[in-house]
């Protein structure tokens, strides 16, 4: 969103001596263009509310899986909302569709978009400073293993671009998807990508962590990553339910299911020693991190419900 504004603005001359403060100021001009998404919950919701914040009309088509608080908050921010009773695919072709009538629509494309991919992969910078600031060392003798939730796999697979090209072969990334959504999974075992979904071998890609319910895999990131992520697991709903509790319990942080998949990864490396065998390394000199990916923007009654 910020760097379509950016080219909009750059495109009329409305941005002087890279001041992008401006950005705040041209809501008007904003407001002749809109800005379309197809999403199972947080990308849709960030979507939306920076796309209004500045000014863009805004299209979210949200799956049958997204959470109703997710849509209620959109609408409050003046965000279209489409209901769709369909999965992430279907609300991702709707949103391709209507955009591709109207000119002045910028669709977001989450299975294939280079832009939102190295969008993604900025984090590592971040990560890379926080890490840092907090003393932690990255290197062969104390690598970094990052448990990273993923559902189409442009996050993750973003992440993980940045992430390698930070630290190298000293960080480890792991992917972790839902029991019934293992989508990525599929594609890189198979090798066919984008051309197989979760329901081509039986499983119904239901699950609560509804940022992670997705059929098909981006063939962008497949493609992009096949010989760089370091491992897959999956993780049944039982298990995210369990994990809230203790995550708020524990760290006093409230994470939504999508963000505490994340947790399981630390207990398969440190319960099968393969993988650090094969790679020579001491399971006490990791640094396990957890990426947590959402939680904050959740109702005080709806965090009631998951902690009950």
């Amino acid at each position: 969103v910020l760097k379509h504004a950016e080219t909009l603005a750059k495109e009329h001359g409305l941005l002087e001596n890279d001041n992008y403060h401006l950005l705040d100021e041209k809501k008007d001009f904003f407001s002749q263009y809109s800005v379309s998404v197809g999403s199972t919950g947080n990308l849709g919701l960030s979507i939306g509310l920076m796309g209004s914040m500045l000014g863009f009309k805004v299209q979210v088509h949200m799956s049958k899986d997204a959470w109703q608080w997710k849509k209620d908050l959109l609408r409050k921010h003046g965000v279209t909302v489409f209901e769709h009773d369909d999965d992430y695919s279907f609300a991702v072709e709707s949103a391709r569709k209507q955009s591709e009538n109207n000119p002045k629509d910028y669709f977001i494309d989450d299975e294939n978009s280079i832009d939102l991919f190295v969008g993604y992969s900025s984090a590592s910078l971040e990560l890379a400073g926080q890490l840092k600031a907090m003393n932690i060392t990255v290197s062969h003798k104390n690598p970094l293993f990052v448990y990273l939730p993923c559902g189409v796999g442009g996050g993750p697979g973003g992440i993980t671009y940045g992430l390698k090209e930070a630290f190298g072969d000293h960080v480890h990334c792991f992917f972790a998807e839902p029991t019934q959504s293992p989508s990525v999974l599929l594609g890189f075992y198979t090798q066919l990508h984008e051309n197989i979904s979760v329901r081509d071998i039986g499983l119904d890609n239901n699950t609560i962590a509804d940022g992670l319910a997705v059929g098909r895999p981006s063939g962008l990131v497949g493609k992009l990553l096949n010989h760089v992520i370091d491992g897959f697991y999956t993780v049944k709903d039982d298990y995210l339910k369990e994990k809230i509790k203790e995550m708020y319990t524990l760290e006093h942080t409230f994470l939504e299911p999508s963000a505490v998949i994340g947790c399981k990864g630390i207990d398969m490396v440190l319960q099968h020693s393969g993988y650090c065998k094969q790679h020579g390394i001491q399971k006490e000199d990791i640094t396990h991190l957890i990426w947590g990916t959402g939680g904050s923007l959740v109702p005080e009654e709806i965090k009631k419900e998951y902690l009950l």
